[in-house]
């Protein structure tokens, strides 16, 4: 099953815009995979890797990812990019 994860951290403004607008994306039989919230302030590689570009998307099986600023056409167009490697 697909999983997306979504790095953010616990008070960063842009992080509650972006899971806004993944709450808000229209759930249909195509819609999102599964959502896990991943905070990076628990791990110190997640740190390193997302601490300047958080809010980022993550696509567990495909390791795609997709940076803030994002907006609904990125969203559907990850999502589009992600179903099509599973092809």
């Amino acid at each position: 099953m697909d999983k997306l994860l979504l790095f953010g951290t616990q008070g960063c403004h842009l992080c509650e815009q972006a899971e806004a607008l993944i709450n808000g994306y229209e759930v249909t039989d195509t819609g999102l995979p599964s959502i896990e919230k991943i905070d990076i302030a628990e791990q110190d590689q997640w740190q390193e890797r997302y601490a300047v570009r958080i809010p980022v998307l993550y696509h567990a099986q495909t390791g795609e990812e997709l940076g803030w600023p994002f907006d609904r056409a990125g969203l559907d167009a990850f999502i589009k990019s992600i179903r099509a490697a599973r092809i």
